[in-house]
């Protein structure tokens, strides 16, 4: 396996009711609201079945697996006299995977756990807000930091069991869905409003062992306009966990210092999207200086039937960049690009140039289709299992988002991914279909 960036994926759609993963936030059924109090129920399932002709590291040749999760809990605010506002939220979740385990073989399909997701509390007032607990954290849209979404299970145990490390990344499966976001410790402070100047001001502590239980604080400015939002960002690492860093290739992340720098809108022409970010990275020990980049534009052809979209984005990410909490956010293909590649055959958002055209249309109210097509260009393999494979090629996502009824989002993918060359992942270069079907059950 690779133990550097073994796997990274977060969830799911960003259908038409704005449910933006299979992470995403709970659906509220309101339980009491009277005199600035309010008390909400919040339910979210979501299950899928996956199978993948070809394998990366799963013992059976063509795996076929399920992963499903529940998620449930209490939401809340409370309005002071004094014009504030108290709230939080206190859910659980419980999740699997079933079958062969996945494609990449960190499930086994012997996986299931339940554990609290988020509690936090938080004040708000005017301009200023501050939140404590355990709660997800996005910024921009999630190129580096989208939430601590690396949901592992018990596939890589036969390998720690032969290291020095005390290592358990086991969460409960569920891999690709990804249910459990929230950073384990964190203080939130946001300060100012919809538009205009913002920052956001943050101290995180991870639990997860796969990400060697990092700690960061960070800062993030933004103007926001009409034209478009302009943001800045500085993250430092302040610790990880000795022996999760070690096996997991992430000791260099105390002390990394990162910076970026990012726009995204339609600089004041209808139907254009533009988006683009540029990081900075020094590693913790001063060994190495990488950068990560990406420029992405994009039309929408608003008066044409279906109005279709067509994106062009090109990414660059150096040798040795650490691609951090980086997750799904605005649709498939970011910033997991590639259903195949991203989650299961690499390049791990590291040592690559990807250059990617996607198109979008909208043949109903109710029903989004689209196609997604990446040419990967590997700067320098990818270690897995102490072989370095070349992992150039390229893939072909088709998928649609379908909401056949107020309470049933599903979502088809097929993907055909093509390595360049035998040495690949896969150990071959034959053509590799994969297939996901998800349902989302938001109650």
């Amino acid at each position: 396996m690779n133990l550097t960036s073994n796997a990274k994926k977060v969830s799911l759609l960003a259908a038409s009711i704005a449910l933006a993963s299979a992470s995403a936030t709970s659906q509220a059924y309101p339980l009491y609201s009277e005199n600035g109090s309010e008390l909400n129920l919040d339910v979210e399932a979501t299950i899928g079945t996956f199978s993948s002709d070809e394998t990366y590291g799963n013992s059976e040749s063509n795996p076929t697996w399920q992963e499903g999760y529940i998620k449930y809990g209490f939401s809340g605010s409370h309005d002071l006299n004094n014009g504030a506002t108290l709230f939080g939220s206190v859910n659980a979740v419980t999740s699997g995977t079933w079958g062969d385990g996945d494609a990449s073989g960190v499930t086994t399909g012997d996986e299931s756990k339940t554990e609290i997701e988020d509690l936090f509390a938080g004040l708000r007032t005017g301009m200023f807000e501050i939140s404590v607990g355990r709660q997800n954290i996005t910024i921009g849209d999630g190129f580096i930091m989208n939430g601590d979404a690396l949901n592992m299970g018990k596939g890589l145990d036969p390998v720690i069991a032969g290291t020095p490390f005390d290592v358990e990344p086991d969460r409960g499966g569920a891999y690709w869905l990804a249910p459990r976001k929230a950073f384990d410790k964190t203080v939130m402070v946001r300060i100012g409003g919809d538009t205009g100047l913002r920052s956001d001001i943050f101290w995180v502590e991870s639990d997860n062992q796969a990400q060697a239980s990092t700690e960061l604080a960070g800062a993030n400015v933004e103007y926001v306009t009409e034209k478009g939002t302009f943001g800045a960002m500085y993250l430092k690492g302040l610790g990880v966990d000795a022996d999760q860093a070690a096996f997991f290739g992430h000791d260099k992340r105390d002390g990394q210092k990162t910076v970026s720098v990012r726009y995204q809108g339609n600089a004041g022409v209808e139907n254009l999207f533009l988006s683009t970010e540029y990081v900075d990275q020094t590693q913790g020990d001063n060994s190495m200086d990488a950068n990560a980049w990406y420029v992405e534009a994009g039309w929408t052809f608003a008066d044409a039937p279906w109005a279709p979209s067509v994106n062009y984005r090109f990414t660059r990410y150096d040798e040795g960049y650490d691609p951090l909490f980086f997750g799904f956010n605005r649709g498939y293909g970011t910033w997991f690009q590639g259903e195949v590649a991203a989650n299961y055959a690499g390049p791990f958002a590291t040592g690559t140039d990807i250059n990617y055209l996607g198109v979008t249309a909208h043949p109903t109210e109710m029903l989004t289709v689209g196609a997604g097509y990446f040419d990967f260009e590997d700067k320098n393999g990818v270690d897995v299992a102490n072989q370095n494979f070349d992992v150039s090629g390229n893939e072909l996502n088709i998928w649609a988002e379908w909401v056949a009824a107020d309470h049933l989002i599903i979502s088809p993918v097929l993907g055909f991914y093509t390595p360049d060359n035998a040495n690949s992942s896969q150990g071959n270069d034959n053509t590799n279909t994969y297939m996901q079907v998800i349902a989302i059950v938001p109650f």
